[in-house]
């Protein structure tokens, strides 16, 4: 029996980097994973008209606005995507619940934890589907992680390291850009929230840290001579996860040579796993079976056999990408709202992330460990 769709309307709020990531997993979502629900590109909205109208014709959007309100309130706008900046999140994110909308929230959820909170009370007094945008999780290979650590294969875990090294501000001249100003861009606001949130979905809740968080290069040259930095570039936390197991969390915009450090490694009694996000079609496993001499860590490579990989290709090792991620995060967003249940992470797993990081300020502050 042929499954019946129905379409659904789109209303996208930016269009630059992640706008345009979203946009395009919204226009194939549908071919990929069948899905009931095919979305519609109803409107995108940007802060000039040029752009608005750039990314409507780019895109394949019916209509295009500089008012993120009118997009919200459009009829044929049935779901929200915010992918603008993280001061205007909160904003939209009530107009959209209070009018019945699904939303689906880019990282971090809100500027800071006060912002989050209150999107949480929004969407859970609206009780309308949301969802926080963590793509990186989504890996075929980070799903198999998942499914090996729930169903015991690695035993009882025993510790784990979590990493998001980048880059893009390790030269000290380097032009100061808008990222080097204000706690929100610095390193905790803009990359950690993607290693916490892995931490939180491998490992589960933290019950408390220890972080240090540092600028390294204080000032960087600028048009009229050089410009003080006024956040972070990394930082270092020891856990205590609320199952007991110690684990250690990095993360830095300064780490020289690497391009997209999102990795882990967890040690368990029966198997460790270890995972790199600059070869993200790999998962390395150890098995602590058979003779001593033929051990050692397994190269598996991403295939049809593990979560989601089928959808995009039928052959073994042939691999997935970053624009992949969002597809599936996509295929999560439509099936929350056919459903009318959110799937994680939802806006209370975004507000999690933002309580982790408001403790590693606190704890780095203090020079002290910190209980969430």
């Amino acid at each position: 029996m042929a499954t019946t769709h129905r379409d659904i309307g789109i209303g996208i709020v930016g269009g630059g980097y992640m706008g345009k990531a979203h946009a395009v997993a919204m226009s194939a979502v549908g071919a990929v994973f069948e899905t009931a629900l095919r979305p519609r590109l109803a409107m995108v909205c940007a802060t000039l008209e040029a752009s608005a109208e750039r990314y409507r014709a780019a895109y394949g959007f019916a209509a295009s606005t500089t008012d993120w309100r009118a997009l919200v309130d459009a009829p044929e706008v049935e779901a929200v995507v915010i992918a603008s900046p993280q001061a205007t999140h909160r904003e939209i994110a009530e107009a959209a619940f209070a009018r019945g909308k699904p939303v689906f929230c880019e990282k971090p959820l809100g500027r800071d934890l006060d912002d989050s909170r209150a999107m949480v009370a929004a969407a859970e007094a609206a009780g309308v589907v949301n969802m926080t945008g963590f793509n990186y999780v989504r890996t075929p290979a980070t799903q198999e992680a998942i499914r090996l650590i729930r169903a015991g294969e690695l035993g009882r875990i025993t510790w784990a390291r979590f990493e998001h090294t980048e880059d893009f501000l390790a030269d000290p001249e380097a032009p100061a850009t808008w990222r080097c100003t204000g706690r929100a861009t610095g390193c905790m606001g803009d990359l950690a929230p993607h290693p916490i949130n892995c931490a939180l979905a491998l490992m589960g809740p933290i019950q408390s840290l220890n972080a240090t968080i540092e600028t390294v290069h204080g000032t960087r040259p600028g048009p009229e001579g050089p410009v003080e930095v006024t956040n972070d570039d990394h930082a270092q936390m020891m856990l205590r996860f609320e199952s007991g197991v110690l684990g250690h969390l990095y993360v830095s915009r300064t780490a020289t040579g690497r391009k997209m450090g999102y990795a882990y490694e967890i040690h368990g009694t029966k198997a460790s796993i270890r995972f790199d996000g600059e070869d993200q079609n790999a998962l390395h496993l150890y098995r602590a079976e058979g003779p001593e001499a033929g051990r050692g860590f397994t190269k598996v490579l991403t295939g049809p056999a593990h979560p989601n990989y089928a959808a995009f290709c039928q052959g073994p090792g042939h691999g997935t990408g970053y624009q992949d991620q969002i597809i599936i995060e996509a295929r999560d967003f439509l099936r929350a709202i056919e459903t009318g249940t959110s799937i994680f992470p939802t806006f209370r797993d975004g507000m999690e992330v933002n309580r982790v990081v408001d403790a590693a300020w606190a704890s780095s502050e203090a020079r002290a460990w910190v209980d969430l």
